[in-house]
């Protein structure tokens, strides 16, 4: 039986008797029986930092949702987390390791905002653990753990693995890529994405002592062991192949996944990115500017742009994409969308469906209420999630395969059945990692 049997039927009998609709008013005051421990989904939250603040909120504004545990290395963002988690109703617990509350029988769901080398670690634990999944994007550190994740879902499959990418929930986005698929510019043949900012320098670090209160070891977890500098935490990682992925997975990952969403497309022929660090002589590994393509049969292609230092936008955007086919042109930014005809016309122009400010870096449309909203519905109900791991998984492979491409100096050639890379040795040497020794990811 599924966990949602006592407020069903208490609605439904409700409803039944004296009229649909006055069931949640009921509940907003009190008049039916509190919700019993599995009529609210326990949630245990992975990295607090920054984006976990926001899955902490997130929940918190879920009314089937308890915050069961906060946890993180660091006891600065944990101490932070825990005080505006004890704004619920019930004080969650909090723990640097999160595999304590993976014991927790009572633990439905595993969120994790941990940096991108735990990502698909830790999700591949919950799920051994028998918990439901919501994971930030990339949900992957490089294509091999995609693709392990995905063969978990496939031996765990009562469990639900939500991606973060949170425009797949956003309802003019929807209908946007809806509209494309039905044909309102005809074929679509190219689409183009971007994203741009101006970010700092990062310096060059000194090797210091980690501080305090922060278990670095535990931080690094399956990430082969590097000396701690005082310029990598809480952000910087993301510039530092050991535990980053660079620009186009970290914010790449949003736009790509649109663009191949509407192209109507899964896995590339032919991936070739080139770029560099070219703003600043630091510490910062990853390109600070990077082009890519991909190329997909039938004639299709999408071009990536990332500037992460430079925010001049695109069409007067800082962020997008842009889908051109036979008819005209779609152009897609945030919750809202603009169609032209082939002369550059305006031919349709839908704004926001809600009067609220869209982030490009913090918790998006609002508040990523539908997305969490989504995911938690999906695990009361078996339905697909808008953002299920095992199709978005595609988009984070595209993105993966750039990185690939810009670090060998050359373009891809792949299978068009499952993306994997043909006939180069080296390249395919990137696919996966070393991981410190005891923290191989495994499903057995």
């Amino acid at each position: 039986m599924k966990q949602w049997n006592r407020r069903k039927f208490i609605q439904s009998a409700i409803a039944g008797s004296i009229g649909a609709g006055l069931t949640e008013n009921l509940h907003a005051f009190n008049i039916l029986p509190t919700y019993p421990v599995k009529d609210k989904y326990k949630v245990a939250i992975m990295g607090v930092n920054a984006r976990g603040l926001d899955h902490v909120r997130a929940f918190l504004n879920q009314p089937n949702a308890e915050i069961a545990y906060i946890c993180d290395v660091d006891t600065i963002p944990l101490s932070k987390a825990m005080e505006l988690a004890s704004k619920g109703k019930a004080k969650p617990k909090s723990v640097s390791d999160f595999r304590r509350a993976l014991d927790d029988k009572t633990v439905d769901a595993l969120s994790i905002a941990a940096p991108d080398h735990w990502h698909a670690p830790a999700a591949i634990l919950g799920l051994k653990a028998g918990k439901h999944i919501y994971v930030e994007k990339p949900g992957s550190h490089n294509p091999g753990e995609a693709e392990l994740l995905v063969d978990a879902m496939k031996k765990y499959d009562t469990k639900i693995v939500q991606m973060g990418n949170q425009r797949r929930s956003w309802p003019r986005v929807k209908e946007a890529i809806q509209s494309l698929h039905d044909g309102v510019i005809g074929r679509v043949y190219y689409a183009r994405a971007w994203y741009t900012n101006t970010r700092p320098s990062i310096g060059k670090g000194k090797l210091v002592a980690p501080p305090v209160n922060l278990d670095y070891e535990l931080w690094q977890g399956p990430a082969p062991r590097k000396p701690y500098k005082d310029n990598l935490i809480h952000y910087n990682w993301h510039w530092h192949w050991n535990w980053g992925t660079g620009e186009v997975l970290n914010n790449g990952t949003h736009f790509i996944d649109l663009a191949r969403w509407g192209l109507d497309v899964n896995y590339p022929t032919k991936v070739f990115s080139t770029g560099g660090r070219y703003q600043y002589q630091d510490d910062w590994e990853t390109p600070d500017t990077q082009i890519a393509t991909f190329d997909f049969e039938g004639g299709k292609t999408i071009a990536w742009e990332g500037r992460s230092c430079n925010q001049r936008g695109i069409n007067n955007m800082g962020s997008g994409v842009s889908f051109h086919g036979e008819q005209g042109t779609l152009e897609l930014q945030d919750n809202s969308y603009k169609i032209f005809d082939n002369k550059g016309n305006v031919v349709k122009n839908v704004d926001s469906t809600k009067n609220v400010e869209v982030s490009q870096t913090g918790p998006g449309f609002n508040f990523d209420k539908d997305h969490f909203a989504n995911f938690l519905d999906c695990m009361e109900t078996g339905k697909k999630p808008n953002s299920i791991y095992n199709d978005c998984y595609k988009s984070v492979l595209l993105c993966h395969l750039a990185n690939i491409s810009y670090r060998t100096g050359r373009a891809l050639q792949c299978d068009a059945e499952n993306g994997r890379i043909k006939n180069d040795t080296e390249a395919t040497k990137l696919w996966t990692r070393e991981y410190e020794n005891g923290w191989q990811p495994s499903i057995t």
